[in-house]
Formats: structure tokens, sequence, C-alpha cells
């Protein structure tokens, strides 16, 4: 069933395309560079003395390059420049193409965010998070994707005052770890098919008043997961999330109050993993009602009504997060996370954050309870 849909799907784009092949032609091409970067100090205090000190981080810097063909026809890329425990990373985050079908609907195809929730897809930028770091199972560790290989239609509408946004992909999918370290557990990112079947998925967003200050979003992926030929070729995975948006100026707070969260759940079908360590010891791990999920809550405020310049531009922010797996994973965890901080923006686009965060919890190496103070100076380009 699903191939069929995705055969209709794609048959339909391609009669649109070359319906509106014309489209094609343009008297000018627009080429654009943007981007963000950003350093960091940070200070951990750790339950394990390893991970305790201090240390200035040269951050990371993300060029993005936008090419317009046509006002239909569209390319985008994004590389991030990287420094980190002592090795220095060029990653590619995104390459796609992307065809203005109408005014309600967009083809691309290449590697692209996926608009799994809201926030790989809109907020996880360093200038536009409003925290240093990633909520738990959002950035390391995610129990969720954040980019695939493949094609998306996506658009938006409008109808009786609410808006409506959509988009359905089929990709080349999440792959299982069977290894003795994360037996169970999804790897995202692979930009190869570890089988003949592809994952499906999409995002649904409901903004039902009329100033798009609230938007409710229901996102779904599902795909077969196990390696092709393997004990776990029928292994599937089928993983959800919802996400809340809420960002208003309220008067009688004199500024902007701005509400996001989202949860996610991975549900991977149950099996059995055998291990074989180098002195020849054999094994045998089950996984049953292998579950892991993950949200987060975020609350900031920003007085922009003040009359007083250095206080409209400072900007408060709170958030929880947490993380469980299964009990029965080597890669076991359940951790919670208290983040606070305090932002100012040297302009609509730079800013200095100051952040407090609290984890504690279980981890795949026994108990942790980590402090962590952080000054980051972010820039988007």
């Amino acid at each position: 069933m699903k191939k069929i849909i995705l055969l209709g799907l794609f048959s339909f784009l391609f009669s649109s395309i070359q319906a509106q092949q014309n489209d094609f032609k343009s008297s000018k091409t627009q080429f654009m560079i943007r981007g963000y970067g950003s350093a960091s100090y940070m200070y951990v205090n750790s339950e394990d003395e390893h991970d305790s000190g201090s240390t200035f981080e040269m951050g990371s810097f993300a060029p993005i390059f936008l090419f317009k063909l046509s006002d239909r026809l569209m390319f985008e890329a994004e590389l991030e420049f990287e420094y980190e425990h002592g090795e220095f990373e060029i990653m590619l985050e995104y390459a796609d193409i992307m065809y203005n079908l109408n005014d309600y609907m967009t083809v691309r195809a290449g590697k692209f965010i996926l608009p799994f929730g809201t926030f790989s897809e809109r907020l996880h930028p360093s200038w536009i998070n409003k925290m240093v770091s990633m909520p738990l199972g959002f950035g390391h560790g995610a129990i969720s994707p954040s980019s695939g290989v493949g094609a998306e239609l996506r658009g938006a509408f409008n109808v009786g005052g609410s808006n409506f946004n959509y988009a359905l992909y089929s990709t080349n999918g999440p792959t299982l770890s069977t290894d003795a370290h994360g037996a169970g557990m999804l790897n995202f990112g692979s930009t190869t098919d570890n089988n003949t079947n592809k994952a499906f998925g999409g995002r649904f967003g409901f903004l039902p008043f009329s100033d798009s200050s609230v938007e409710l979003g229901f996102s779904f992926m599902n795909s077969v997961v196990g390696d092709a030929h393997s004990d776990f070729e029928d292994t599937k995975a089928n993983l959800y999330a919802y996400d809340f948006s809420f960002i208003k100026k309220i008067n009688p707070l004199g500024g902007m109050l701005d509400i996001k969260a989202q949860y996610n759940q991975s549900i991977v079908d149950d099996a059995t993993y055998v291990n074989t360590h180098e002195d020849g010891d054999v094994e045998t791990l089950v996984i049953n009602d292998n579950k892991s999920s993950a949200y987060y809550a975020q609350l900031s405020y920003k007085p922009t009504m003040s009359s007083n310049a250095f206080i409209k531009n400072l900007e408060f922010v709170g958030r929880i997060s947490n993380i469980e797996t299964p009990e029965a994973s080597p890669e076991t965890s359940n951790q919670d996370s208290r983040t606070f901080g305090i932002n100012y923006w040297l302009s609509w686009r730079s800013a200095i954050k100051f952040n407090y965060q609290v984890i504690d919890g279980m981890g795949g190496h026994g108990p942790i309870d980590d402090k962590i103070f952080t000054i980051q100076w972010v820039i988007g380009l």
C-alpha cells in the first residue's frame, strides 16, 4: 500500500512539473550566502570527575548556500564546520532542490531537515535556539530523526480563517543498532538504505487563530529498520511526535511570551540480540516493549515594551526536558534536565546567552549529576 501511495504521489508531481516546464526559464538567477556561528565557554561540575572542568570552545560556523534559478526552482545547502573534542569536522547538514508546484504545494528532494515536530527543522540553529544546549533526546543521542535523504511534498492553506500546513515525505529511514553497545536503538542520519523498504512520514500543523499565535502539530514516521538478509530484516519502527507553539505580545506583561513544547516517542519491534565478545563469551539480550520517549517544554519572556533600552533587549528562558529508553537496552537512560537562561540581544540576530543547566538521573554508564554553566555568543549571518 505504501509503495502504491508513493508511486501515485511521484506520478502527480512529475505531471505537475511537466505542465509548468516553462517556469524553469528565467531571465535572472540569484545566489546568496547566509548562515550562523557561535563561540562559547563552559564550566562543568559532574559526578564523574573526568567530565568536570572548564573550557573555551571554538564553537561552529554554518554557511548556508541559497540558489534561485527561477521563481519556482531553488536549491539550498548547509555545511557545518565544527571543532569538538580536539577534532575538526565538516558535515553536510542538508542539500536539496525545491520546486514550487503552486501556491499550496512545494516538492523537494535530496538531504533535508525532516519536519518531525518543529525543533529540528525550525529551532535548532544556535542563533534561533534560545538555549545553548539541545533538549535531552533531541541533539546528540536523539531518539527521533533530524534529517533524511529522500523526497518531500509540503504546503499550506487557509480554511475559514484558520491556517493548516502539511508535509509528506519518503526517505531511506533509520537503521537498527544490533551491537553490544546500542542493541535495539535507532541510528539516524544514514545517507544510504540498509534494506529495500523506504520510510514514510509526515507532519500536519493546525493554527486555529487568524494571528497564527498558536500552532498544534502531529508527526509520524513508519519504517523497516533491520538490515536486509539479516535476522532483523522484518523489524519495524513507528515514531510519533506532538508539538505546541504559542508566541504573542502580551500587553499586561509588557512584552513577548513564547512557549514551545514537543513530545517524541519511538516504538521498535521486540527482538533478540546475540553478541559474541572478544573472549568468546556469547551474550543474549531480549528487548521487549522497546519504547523510547523524549520531551521538552520551554518558556521565554522578552520585555520588548520596556522604555529602558537595556531591559528591552533581555530575554528570560526556562526549559525542562527528559529522555527515557528501555531498561533492557545497553544504552538505557532515564534523565531529567532543568535549564535556566538569560539572553542579551545585541541585535535581532546576535545574542550573548548565559545558561545554567542541571542534568540528573541514570545514563548508560551509571548515575548522572551534572551542573553546567555556559556562556555563548551567537550570530546569524
